[in-house]
């Protein structure tokens, strides 16, 4: 089959060979993955609403979120392993078509279950398009240059998807609907699905004779959605009950098993040696820790304000504008530091910092706090320490990687980030709900109950904080301070390979 690249002779100002239709395939790429990034982030300040509608607990409300994140991350490697196996643009079509569907069903959902069951398919149809996608880019772009440039391009409008998220969120709540979050995936999907078969064509897949890990997949993925399933359970029932610990001792088991699988199968989706490596292994922990850390602070946040300072969605999207810029700033400020300080210093002053903004964040907490006075100090000190530490992150995460690794070293490092997400909503959420209840009922007025639930959920994640930043300081090696483009590298190995692998067959011929 033809495959990409090789079609035509380039188009205007292109290199020889390359497909004059890639910017435009580039485009329809890019903002598919732009909808996929910023799905993580827009329900978020619409859950009041949805908690309203649809008669939510505040346990239930996390799936919310929970059931996309876990999906997403728990199924991220093998998503681009079938890419890999049945070739990308089949994989990606797939994907954004289980995206766009779920996405109609999340928008039309009349009862809580409904919607909670369309986000475990939406984080699947993320967890098939976007490995796909990114597999795409060096099919496309086989001039260096130019994919360096379109996987900047990539990564750009990521990161900007991830940060504007809530800011969309709120206006399209407040404006019309919060069904329209994700009603408006709808003709983003179809515009994609339509365009991908005429702006680029499959590429042959290369069977390389490895076997498919679904059982790996499904059983961490299982195992996360019942342990965090358990730990939400704490939040309305003690601790020794059965619905509590019933799914919690299942969801370990399925972990344990999955551990014992991976050991034993020829082809695992994360090899054991993986974790090998301290640095590697300590900043995959350390980096649950900070995105538990993180989706604590957006989630009860945007409850905060909305339930006890009655913002509107709108309003509340704004508020986290100043978290937006100075995490920008704070991942700048990251890549000049390291080079000149090091890694290991830069992630544990990031640590450090994010626990004090958690500190100071509770301190503005209360009943009567302005935005300037009370809200802003915390936004602004959290969101710099937390794009502090992601550059830092991410080269802790590379440590000893060779190219051909990077794809799986930067796979499990989102998966970890999505894990964290989940397990954090999962344990410092319920710490919050359980305090604010039990003093209700004690007759604190609710306001007050849940303000002072909400700072020590706050104070927990600080302390969580600062023991990652002890781990970092007692256990991470001297990292290469260069920063590093996973992205950048796995294309590069990717092209080695298909490189390597094209010129066997005419070896062999001359030999012959």
């Amino acid at each position: 089959m033809t495959t990409v690249g090789k079609e035509s002779q380039g188009g205007a100002g292109g290199p020889a060979g390359a497909d004059p239709r890639r910017w435009l395939a580039l485009t329809v790429l890019a903002a598919m993955q732009f909808m996929l990034v910023m799905d993580i982030t827009v329900v978020n300040v619409a859950l009041p609403d949805i908690q309203s509608d649809l008669g939510f607990s505040h346990g239930g409300l996390a799936w919310v979120v929970n059931a996309y994140v876990l999906v997403a991350g728990g199924f991220l490697l093998l998503g681009g392993r079938l890419a890999d196996m049945f070739g990308r643009r089949r994989m990606f079509m797939v994907g954004v078509l289980v995206f766009g569907v779920s996405s109609a069903v999340c928008g039309a959902a009349t009862e809580s279950w409904m919607l909670v069951a369309s986000r475990f398919v939406q984080g699947l149809g993320e967890a098939l398009a976007g490995p796909a996608a990114l597999g795409l880019i060096p099919v496309l772009f086989s001039d260096r240059k130019e994919r360096m440039r379109a996987l900047g391009i990539w990564g750009g409008l990521s990161a900007v998807a991830g940060s504007v998220g809530s800011v969309v969120g709120g206006a399209v709540t407040d404006l019309v609907s919060w069904r329209w979050i994700f009603f408006i995936n709808v003709p983003i999907a179809v515009a994609a699905l339509i365009m991908v078969g005429r702006v680029m064509s499959e590429k042959a897949v290369a069977r390389d004779g490895r076997r498919l890990d679904a059982v790996g997949a499904v059983t961490a993925t299982t195992g996360l959605a019942a342990v965090v399933y358990g730990l939400l359970q704490a939040a309305d029932h003690p601790w020794g009950s059965g619905r509590v610990l019933l799914p919690l001792l299942g969801g370990i088991a399925l972990l344990v098993f999955m551990v014992v699988w991976e050991a034993r199968t020829e082809d695992p989706m994360i090899p054991l040696r993986f974790f090998s490596n301290r640095t590697r292994v300590t900043t995959n922990v350390v980096t649950v820790a900070i995105f538990a850390a993180f989706f604590t602070y957006m989630f009860l946040f945007t409850l905060y304000v909305q339930q006890v300072h009655d913002y509107s969605p709108m309003k509340t999207g704004l508020a986290y504008i100043p978290l937006t810029v100075t995490a920008l700033v704070g991942a700048g400020v990251s890549t000049v530091l390291m080079p000149r300080v090091g890694v290991k210093a830069v992630m544990a002053t990031a640590f450090l910092g994010g626990a004090v903004a958690l500190f100071v964040a509770a301190a503005g907490f209360a009943p009567d706090a302005s935005f300037v006075s009370g809200f802003m100090p915390g936004l602004l000190l959290f969101g710099f320490c937390n794009g502090l530490a992601y550059p830092a992150l991410i080269n802790g995460a590379l440590h000893e990687v060779t190219g051909q690794d990077s794809g799986l070293a930067s796979g499990v490092q989102t998966a970890m980030q999505q894990v964290g997400a989940a397990l954090g909503l999962a344990t410092l959420v319920p710490f919050a709900f359980r305090y604010a209840g039990d003093h209700i009922e004690d007759g604190t007025l609710p306001q007050v109950a849940q303000t002072d639930g909400y700072a020590l959920a706050f104070r927990i994640g600080a302390g969580v904080l600062a023991a990652g930043a002890l781990f970092i300081l007692a256990l991470l090696e001297k990292v290469d301070a260069e920063m590093r483009d996973p992205i950048a590298e796995a294309a590069e190995a990717a092209e080695a390979a298909t490189g390597q692998a094209a010129a066997e067959p005419t070896a062999t011929g001359a030999a012959r």
